[in-house]
């Protein structure tokens, strides 16, 4: 019976789960009244495509056995949250296809009209409390507007201060083209209320996107010095040899 439960043990220490990884990665999407039909679609498709990216793979499964793991959910006000893709890691090109395909094939939920940043941010850092042993730890939240409901993005960050996490932004601006040079005054506003009150960790950034349109480059863009700045601090962290 004890060789049975040693066996039982040793097979679950050598699980995935137990794994190390080197990157937990959270992505929120903002799915509020201001994001319509087509909007959502540009935003998860874009996300897809940007995964599936040969730039963006190669980092991504540049260490297997330390993979990144990554989860995706949408969030409008205060208390909508939707999970779309729970914490998976991403040990293979297969893995990112699947997530891929999972996101082309969600459909809109009816989520309420409000934008709640505050309450997306805590709730971005609640998963990445359950990933404990990574080595780094990441909230994106994308958005085309300001919090007008829930806790205030200030208070927030406040809290969460001393988490141990980065919160980085990708700010989504009007796409309307006929609004001309006032696209870039909304962006570069969105942008540094983003900068102000939403980020939060050493190396911290906020990425543009100047419509939905645009957003598929700017993940993409977003994901590269997320993920390459990791294994650049992997490479300078092994130790000397020769000396």
């Amino acid at each position: 019976m004890i060789a049975r439960a040693l066996v039982l043990l040793m097979c679950l220490a050598a699980t995935p789960l137990a794994a190390q990884c080197r990157q937990a990665l959270a992505l929120g999407l903002d799915v509020s009244g201001s994001v319509d039909s087509h909007e959502y679609r540009l935003q998860l498709d874009g996300l897809a495509a940007a995964l599936l990216r040969p730039e963006v793979q190669a980092l991504v499964l540049s260490d297997p056995a330390n993979p990144v793991r990554l989860a995706v959910f949408e969030w409008s006000e205060a208390q909508f949250q939707r999970m779309l893709i729970d914490w998976t890691a991403l040990r293979s090109g297969s893995d990112l296809q699947t997530i891929a395909e999972r996101l082309k094939a969600t459909r809109r939920s009816s989520a309420p009209q409000g934008t709640a940043v505050g309450a997306a941010m805590q709730f971005g850092a609640g998963l990445l409390a359950g990933q404990p042993e990574c080595w780094k730890r990441t909230l994106d939240l994308s958005g085309d507007g300001k919090h007008n409901v829930g806790p205030h993005p200030r208070t927030a960050k406040s809290a969460l201060s001393g988490a141990g996490i980065t919160i980085n932004g990708l700010v989504i601006g009007a796409d309307d083209s006929g609004n001309g040079d006032t696209r870039y005054v909304q962006i570069g506003e969105l942008s540094a209320y983003y900068n102000a009150w939403i980020i939060l960790g050493p190396g911290a950034f906020v990425e543009t996107a100047l419509g939905f349109e645009a957003y598929e480059d700017a993940m993409a863009r977003k994901l590269i010095r997320e993920l390459d700045t990791l294994v650049l601090s992997q490479a300078t962290s092994l130790p000397r040899t020769g000396q």
